[in-house]
């Protein structure tokens, strides 16, 4: 049995049926382990075509060996004690305006910490959000140009959930936090991702998308652990 089986797991289905609406998780994916969210949702994205990808698609991962921060930092990710995930989206902005993108994301994610658990996060620029000086949650965006259609954006989201001081390394120690350790109890990490998605859902269709009511046009799919994502498990 691995260390994720051991402690609570992310569950697809039940992820994308407390989001029956919404555009940002109408269509959800756990991974076991991969070495980045945001390189894993575009593997999916290049093997079925971009075209038949629906924006919102959500990939997390119970555990990164590659995250990736900004400026090319390592993001540490403790199988099973956060959230680690990435969103495709297709926002309707220019390439140079892949900031708004960043700040909507960790605005959303602070503002969820804040309304779930009462906590007073602050959001250090670029791209990082802290709980008593101490880094909780990054956000790296990542756009590429499309030919005649909007541009695609990959919104990589990391937050500490359930670690204690020792599950981080030795030079993280006095520099990060998580939620349980602000707390000082664990966190349902289920039902946080539930809430955090909604909140990053309608803050989206607020800030970027024109097309919230139609949902893109496609049905919401039926399953989300399929054959194709078997591919991208490396445990």
């Amino acid at each position: 049995m691995s260390t994720v089986e051991k402690l609570d797991r992310l569950i697809a289905d039940q992820l994308q049926a407390a989001l029956p609406s919404a555009v940002i998780g109408r269509k959800i994916i756990v991974l076991e382990q991969t070495g980045s969210t945001n390189d894993a949702i575009l593997q999916v994205a290049s093997t079925d075509g971009l075209p038949s990808i629906p924006e919102g698609l959500v990939v997390f991962a119970e555990h990164q060996t590659a995250g990736r921060g900004q400026r090319g930092n390592r993001w540490e990710s403790a199988a099973g004690k956060g959230l680690w995930f990435s969103i495709l989206l297709r926002p309707e902005i220019q390439l140079s305006d892949s900031g708004r993108l960043t700040i909507w994301a960790i605005e959303a994610v602070a503002d969820a910490i804040r309304i779930e658990f009462g906590l007073e996060p602050a959001i250090k620029l670029p791209n990082d959000v802290q709980l008593n000086g101490h880094k909780v949650a990054g956000v790296l965006v990542e756009m590429r140009a499309q030919d005649k259609a909007p541009h695609l954006a990959v919104v990589g989201i990391g937050i500490n959930v359930n670690q204690f001081r020792d599950d981080f390394p030795a030079e993280l120690q006095d520099r990060a936090i998580s939620l349980a350790m602000a707390l000082g109890r664990q966190v349902d990490r289920q039902n946080f991702a539930v809430a955090l998605l909604r909140n990053l859902d309608l803050t989206y269709g607020e800030k970027f998308s024109k097309a919230v009511a139609a949902v893109n046009c496609s049905p919401a799919p039926t399953t989300t652990r399929d054959k194709r994502v078997a591919k991208f498990r490396t445990a």
